[in-house]
């Protein structure tokens, strides 16, 4: 059994247009929501999201990047996911980036 460091309560995936072709790969926008415990240094009352940009490439994906952001406000958080949990962060995009509108 695999034990998940991030708790997913909820998404969405959108597919990021290049008008211009000037990126390499196919770039999607995932919102995560996340629940914490009340321990965890990242843990706010007002709840806490992951912005992440995957991109899918010939040969696999990668993060190009995430942050972690307040839900009420929107404040972008000082920290940071640990290594595990960004494998798993990309594990869920590599697994969920296809539910994107270019798809449907």
């Amino acid at each position: 059994m695999i034990m998940m460091l991030l708790e997913i309560t909820g998404y969405s995936v959108e597919f990021i247009k290049d008008p211009f072709g000037i990126l390499t790969g196919r770039r999607y926008e995932f919102l995560i929501d996340i629940d914490l415990d009340e321990e965890d240094e990242l843990y706010s009352s007002n709840g806490v999201y992951i912005r992440a940009v995957f991109s899918e490439e010939e040969g696999g994906g990668r993060l190009i990047k995430h942050e972690l952001i307040e839900r009420v406000t929107d404040k972008l958080l000082e920290f940071g996911l640990e290594e595990d949990e960004e494998q798993e962060l990309l594990a869920f995009c590599k697994e969920h980036y296809k539910e994107a509108d270019e798809y449907k």
